[in-house]
C-alpha cells in the first residue's frame, strides 16, 4: 500500500482553478477531474462517469476527467484526496464502504479530513449466482451456507467493512451463521466481482443491484434475494426478511472533495452538484440505473457521514470485525 500511495502522491499535480473557474459567468466549468477509488467497472466508477456525463451532456461542464486510484478498499484515493489541500477541481467519488475500509484498513487518512460535497443515490444489495447454479433459489443456498460456512465462498465487489462486506455479515448473523466463519472474499469493485462470479470462483455474490441489472436481464446472472426492506422493482426476488431474516440494508454513494478549500472554490463544487442533480440528464440516469435519489448537501451530508462512521464502527466491533 506504501508503494501504491507513495506513487499515487507523486503523480500529475492539480490545480484548483476549475471548478469555479465558469460558474460566476454560466459557462461550462472546465478542468474538474473525478477520482474513483477502486478498479474500473464498480459501483463508484459507474456513479463517477455517469455525473461526468450528466454534466457534460446538460452543458454544465466540459472535458471532465474521471480517472482510477484503486487500492486498500479505497483509502489510497481517499488519501490522496486529503493530501490535496485546497484543490477546488477534484473530487472523489465514494460511499459505504470507503467509511468501512477506513477502519479495516486502519487509515491515517479519514472522511472526516475531506470536504463533504453531496450524497447522490441509494440502493439495495442483491444476492447472485450464476445461471447454471447449483442453488435454484435462497433457501437451497442458506441450508448449504449454514451447513458449511467456510465451504460456501461468498464474493463482494468491496474491502471488509464495506457494502458488499458487511451485507452478506449481517445477513449471515440473522441467519445464525457466526461471520467470523463466514468466508468472504473481496473483489475490488464489481467488475472483478462479476468475472469471480461468472468463473466459479465463489459460490455466490453481493454487489448493488443496478451493477448487474445487464448480466440479470441477459439471464447471466440469477438474483436469489434482495437487501431491501421492500422488493426491487423489475427484479424478480424477494427480500431477506420475506425469508424470515432480519436484515434491511442499503448502499449509499456521493461526492467528497480535499479538505482546505476556499469558500469559493466549496460554493463551487456545490452548486455544480446542485446543477447536474436537477438536470434531465441525471434524472434519467436515475432512472435507467435503478438508482434511488438520496440527494444530501453541504453540512447535513457532513453530520450524515460521521453518523454512518460511528454506525459502521459499532456494527464491526459487534461482529468481531474490528
Amino acid at each position: 500500500m506504501a508503494a501504491v500511495l507513495t506513487a499515487a502522491l507523486a503523480g500529475t499535480a492539480l490545480t484548483g482553478c476549475g471548478a469555479q473557474a465558469g460558474q460566476a459567468d454560466g459557462a461550462p466549468v472546465t478542468g474538474l477531474r473525478i477520482m474513483v477509488p477502486n478498479a474500473p467497472g464498480g459501483g463508484y466508477d459507474v456513479t463517477a462517469r455517469s455525473a461526468a456525463k450528466a454534466m457534460e451532456d446538460g452543458g454544465l461542464a466540459r472535458n471532465v476527467e474521471v480517472f482510477n486510484l484503486p487500492g486498500a478498499g479505497g483509502t489510497v484515493g481517499l488519501a490522496r484526496v486529503v493530501s490535496e489541500e485546497g484543490n477546488g477541481s477534484l473530487l472523489m467519488s465514494m460511499g459505504l464502504g470507503v467509511v468501512g475500509a477506513s477502519f479495516t484498513n486502519e487509515s491515517a487518512a479519514t472522511l472526516a479530513d475531506t470536504t463533504p460535497i453531496a450524497r447522490l443515490t441509494e440502493e439495495p444489495d442483491v444476492i447472485v449466482v450464476p445461471a447454471d447454479s447449483e442453488y435454484g433459489d435462497f433457501e437451497q443456498l442458506l441450508d448449504a451456507w449454514r451447513e458449511d460456512p467456510g465451504g460456501v465462498p461468498v464474493g463482494g465487489g468491496s474491502s471488509p467493512g464495506g457494502p458488499d462486506h458487511l451485507a452478506p455479515m449481517l445477513t449471515a448473523a440473522a441467519a445464525g451463521i457466526e461471520p467470523q466463519d463466514v468466508n468472504y472474499i473481496p473483489y475490488d469493485g464489481g467488475g472483478e466481482l462479476l468475472a469471480a462470479v461468472l468463473g466459479g470462483q465463489v459460490e455466490f455474490g453481493v454487489s448493488g443491484a443496478a451493477e448487474y441489472a445487464d448480466q440479470i436481464e441477459a439471464g447471466e446472472l440469477r438474483v436469489l434475494a434482495v437487501t431491501s426492506a421492500e422488493p426491487v422493482p423489475g427484479l424478480d426476488a424477494l427480500t431477506l426478511r420475506d425469508h424470515g431474516l432480519d436484515v434491511d440494508f442499503t448502499n449509499w454513494r456521493g461526492l467528497v472533495a480535499p479538505p482546505g478549500l476556499s469558500e469559493e472554490d466549496e460554493q463551487a463544487l456545490r452548486d455544480l452538484v446542485d446543477r447536474f442533480h436537477e438536470s434531465e440528464e441525471w434524472q434519467q440516469t436515475l432512472e435507467t440505473n435503478g438508482w434511488t435519489d438520496a440527494y444530501l448537501t453541504g453540512d447535513e451530508f457532513g453530520t450524515f457521514l460521521q453518523e454512518e462512521t460511528d454506525r459502521v464502527e459499532s456494527v464491526l466491533g459487534s461482529l468481531g470485525l474490528v
